[in-house]
């Protein structure tokens, strides 16, 4: 099995390489192209999930401890797993749905069409699943039952979020600019000024330096995060090329894989001041982190929702939207 992953990171990788230069200006358009703020706003809500916001200070200690990482700083492992190369296959299944899809037609088939759809669907039930798994750790005095509630409110907000296209642009710019907002925070209550951010991120050039060791799986837990990318990215990528705007295929590039990489760049890097000082999150902070994970698990449902639904036409203009919002969140 990561003989087979490894063959297929370095295939994709080559590929997305090859469709840069060889056609580097190549106009990629979706169906509802949108303004390139609104884009990457959707891009970066939707292709992650409340992990970003709160694994890292779990990871950062194992990180430390374990030989398998002993290569490199704990704050460049967290980054390899999330940002960087692994955004190369949001680029690669974008450009393909916005170029050789509507061509091919391959997903249009019945077979590959009801597969891919109930692919997404059990990944909306497993977002969910580990929402619900993953909240006690959250919000450690939460009871079972306010835990069912919260997860089931979080998937209606999802549904009633899918049945518009305009209340999408409005949650992805707002959570991307609470993010910002929660970044700014924690960083000024850590007390580590601009010099030992600066200090931080200036580490984080290593990743550059070992490259080549994220391109293949580290180990079997590395080889999981890269089989979550690999199939969440098609999935992300049929949904965002609809929004791409007529960028040239240089452009998407850069817009997918360096731009989301740096606010991770800068959220992980104050987290990783509190951990190498030793320094408590306080109750503020991670209530803000628990609010802007929540967003993103909405967002995440809203585009998986919006997909297989217009993908199997049972949109809010089939249904209606109290048929739909019933269908979908039931």
């Amino acid at each position: 099995m990561m003989t087979l992953l490894s063959i297929a990171m370095v295939v994709a990788l080559l590929s997305a390489a090859f469709v840069v230069l060889r056609w580097p200006t190549y106009q990629c358009i979706g169906d509802t192209p949108l303004p390139t703020v609104s884009f990457l706003a959707i891009l970066f809500t939707s292709g992650l999930d409340v992990g970003l916001i709160m694994f890292p200070l779990i990871d950062f200690q194992t990180y430390a401890t374990e030989t398998d990482y002993g290569f490199t700083s704990p704050l460049v492992i967290e980054f390899g797993f999330w940002g960087g190369l692994v955004w190369g296959f949001y680029f690669l299944t974008t450009l393909y749905f916005c170029a050789i899809e509507p061509r091919l037609k391959l997903f249009e088939l019945a077979l590959i069409r009801w597969i891919h759809n109930l692919v997404v669907i059990a990944t909306c039930a497993f977002t969910a699943y580990l929402f619900l798994t993953f909240l006690p750790s959250y919000i450690e005095v939460i009871s079972p039952t306010l835990a069912y509630l919260l997860v089931g409110t979080v998937i209606v907000l999802a549904v009633l979020s899918s049945t518009r296209l305009s209340v999408l642009r409005v949650l992805s710019l707002s959570s991307t600019g609470l993010f910002f907002v929660l970044i700014a925070a924690a960083w000024l209550a850590s007390g580590v000024g601009v010099s030992g951010l600066l200090g931080t991120m200036g580490g984080l050039s290593d990743y550059l330096a070992n490259l080549d060791r994220f391109i293949l799986p580290i180990n079997e837990y590395h080889g999981f995060y890269l089989s979550w990318w690999f199939a969440w990215s098609i999935m992300i990528g049929q949904f965002i090329a609809r929004f791409v705007n007529g960028m040239a295929a240089w452009k998407l590039l850069i817009a997918i894989l360096i731009v989301p990489s740096i606010p991770i760049a800068l959220w992980f890097s104050v987290l990783f001041g509190y951990f190498a000082g030793g320094t408590p999150v306080s109750d503020s902070i991670t209530l803000l982190m628990i609010v802007v994970g929540i967003l993103f698990v909405i967002n995440s449902l809203d585009s998986l929702t919006r997909l297989y639904s217009q993908n199997l036409g049972l949109t809010v203009e089939a249904l209606g939207r109290y048929r739909y919002v019933l269908t979908h969140a039931g």
